[in-house]
């Protein structure tokens, strides 16, 4: 029986996993530039922390974790990293220190929906959580941070849209203006915002079919649900973001669909991701940290979907494997010569220097070949007739040029390429 990978889910071969870590490291100087450390949370979590932070009528919750049960216990695989942070900052007590705690992160997320352009059932998150401080300013960091990190990868063309939904009392204020609004054309909305208006009447504002958007917009949504503190608030983001020169777009029909989203929500979007375009998301979550346990302490981060981003470079992730380009390469021709030849590449290895061995016994011409292929910069040949002279036939590959050289010698000699 021939097994396959699970659906919504896809192996990171070592032409893509080079990448990969290219990407990684590239968000890790940005991060730690901007003054962030790295956590690490577990895969799985309670499945009560993301039906309480999340809301037990998104989308998320609903329709999409993978829940795993062991005996009287409920787990799920994490759909976000979020909630997971915000626990760890509590059950760890951060919150003593009186300063703000930023973290970063990256790693596999878990939805069970189904998997389409840039939506995997296991996909990969980066992403940042500040907690600590409300103040306008850390908003203002938190976009610049994502602004500065996809320039840093290369990403171009993408735009941000901004808006703020206001406290808790706004969010509730603009819950009951968008029913007053919407429910009386229910019938003319599709079946899945006939629904939302049910459970999330939120979710409506993110649904792309036309005829939706068209009556959403026709009702001119604005910020009048909003209180004057918050409008305040979001003035003095807006204007941080202007001095910093942070372009973006005011969109007043996005407000993200978690219910732990307060005041400022942003989110990217790049053209190359056709319908579904958002690379990445944040925003501020001011009472989350209260609602999990901990004192009153505001916060704002965001993630973006790394699937996504490489969608938005045009990176293919298919690609045939690359050779391993390895400094040296031992080909030992018999028995002696291949116990002398890993004796030295032990050696070699302990010098930092990258080698490997031929382990296929063949003629030495299959085996120069095969060192050719995997672009070995040096081959080490050693034959019986090498070996009774303590001698080896070190082999430019690029030059085609070889010299012997004592075995004694070798790891002294030789210097990574």
């Amino acid at each position: 029986m021939l097994f396959k990978s699970p659906r919504g889910t896809k192996d990171i071969l070592a032409a893509s996993s080079r990448l990969w870590h290219e990407l990684e490291e590239t968000a890790r100087t940005v991060f730690r530039t901007f003054a962030y450390q790295e956590i690490r949370t577990p895969v799985f979590e309670d499945a009560k922390l993301f039906t309480r932070s999340l809301g037990d009528l998104t989308d998320i919750v609903q329709k999409q974790m993978f829940i795993i049960k062991r005996e009287t216990d409920t787990f799920v695989l994490r759909p976000e990293a979020t909630a997971s942070i915000v626990r760890a900052y509590v059950e760890n007590t951060m919150y003593n220190v009186n300063t703000v705690t930023k973290f970063f992160y990256m790693g596999p997320m878990f939805r069970a929906e189904r998997p389409q352009k840039g939506r995997m059932r296991q996909f990969h998150h980066i992403g940042c959580e500040a907690i600590g401080s409300c103040h306008p300013f850390l908003d203002a960091e938190v976009i610049i941070l994502c602004r500065e990190l996809l320039t840093a990868l290369g990403v171009g063309d993408f735009s941000i849209a901004l808006n703020t939904i206001g406290c808790v009392q706004d969010k509730k204020n603009l819950s009951v203006n968008l029913r007053e609004a919407l429910v009386p054309l229910k019938k003319s909305f599709c079946e899945d915002c006939q629904t939302r208006m049910t459970k999330n009447i939120f979710r409506v504002l993110d649904c792309k079919n036309r005829q939706c958007r068209e009556i959403i917009l026709s009702k001119n949504i604005g910020h009048e649900h909003v209180c004057a503190d918050c409008k305040e608030h979001f003035r003095r983001v807006r204007a941080a973001l202007d001095a910093a020169g942070v372009p973006y777009r005011m969109d007043p029909l996005l407000v993200r669909g978690l219910d732990y989203y307060t005041r400022t929500v942003f989110e990217v979007t790049h053209p190359q991701l056709g319908a579904q375009d958002a690379v990445g998301a944040g925003g501020r979550y001011d009472n989350l940290v209260r609602e999990l346990g901990g004192p009153d302490r505001g916060a704002v981060g965001f993630a973006l979907g790394v699937e996504r981003l490489f969608i938005a470079l045009g990176v293919a992730q298919d690609g045939a494997p690359e050779p391993p380009g390895e400094d040296v390469y031992i080909i030992p021709l018999g028995e002696a010569a291949t116990r002398a030849g890993f004796d030295l590449l032990r050696e070699i290895r302990a010098q930092g220097i990258s080698a490997d061995m031929d382990y296929m016994e063949g003629s030495l011409k299959a085996s120069l070949r095969r060192a050719d292929a995997r672009k070995a910069k040096r081959a080490i040949v050693i034959g019986d007739n090498e070996l009774s002279r303590g001698i080896a036939l070190v082999k430019d590959m690029a030059q085609g040029t070889q010299e012997e050289m004592a075995l004694s010698d070798i790891v002294a000699r030789l210097k990574p390429c």
